[in-house]
């Protein structure tokens, strides 16, 4: 678990907010089509742990891949947050994360190392089940700005804390629709079956995602509710032949 602190001045005190996070590979041998220098092809990922989309938390993420590799360093600038590449040995990849402004200005730095060969060599690789390593680990932001708070605390992917009845941060209305967050999940990525579950995460996080949507409607009622009070009532019905 990774624990950063944010530099902006609106922070709310005592408060923490929680992204679970999970990095990895996915390599393929490609057998016949192998060569000494070009034996699997791989994929290395930033996921959120529910395959939703981690945009509204990271930037930009960095991978630093092994000298011997045509522009080693990789940057990715909007999610999903991953590359591919063909090779043929093992080696370890740095991952640097970066936030967004109003979330963290420290950049988190992540280590992974890619595995190429199953535990089991006994036999000829397969072709079609890859080797798969992922790693699952949470980043804690405390004293959240306002502004990152407002933008995550109905999202599913991400933790926020029960917050008092009477504290209230307005949500603009552009983040208040989720199907707006399926841009850049991972859901129906192409590897996401050999996607590994972690599922004390996933209930958890199901939960969360389950407790933000009814924080968020009892936030859109208050405000229809604080807009009628300022609004003439009607003291009986209109008749229909008046």
């Amino acid at each position: 678990m990774h624990s950063l602190k944010e530099s902006t001045t609106k922070r709310l005190k005592d408060v923490e907010i929680s992204v679970p996070i999970v990095y990895g590979t996915i390599a393929f041998y490609l057998g016949r089509k192998a060569s000494e220098s070009q034996s699997h092809k791989w994929t290395v990922y930033v996921r959120g742990a529910t395959s939703e989309d981690l945009g509204p938390v990271i930037k930009r993420v960095i991978f630093q891949l092994h000298p011997s590799f045509n522009n080693p360093t990789r940057v990715v600038e909007s999610p999903p947050f991953e590359l591919s590449e063909c090779g043929w040995g093992e080696f370890e990849i740095a991952i640097s994360l970066f936030f967004q402004p109003d979330v963290c200005d420290k950049q988190l730095d992540l280590y992974h190392h890619l595995k190429l060969y199953p535990e089991d060599e006994s036999g000829p690789q397969s072709t079609k089940k890859p080797v798969v390593v992922e790693s699952y680990d949470e980043i804690v932001f405390p004293d959240p700005s306002e502004s990152f708070f407002a933008r995550v605390q109905t999202h599913p992917a991400v933790t926020v804390p029960r917050m008092p009845a009477s504290f209230s941060i307005s949500l603009p209305s552009s983040l208040e629709n989720i199907d707006e967050r399926k841009k850049g999940d991972t859901k129906d990525h192409p590897l996401s079956q050999w996607f590994m579950n972690f599922s004390e995460a996933d209930e958890l996080l199901k939960l969360a995602a389950a407790r933000q949507q009814v924080q968020a409607h009892m936030h859109k009622l208050k405000r229809q509710l604080s807009l009628m009070d300022g609004l003439p009532q009607i003291s009986k019905p209109p008749s229909a032949y008046e």
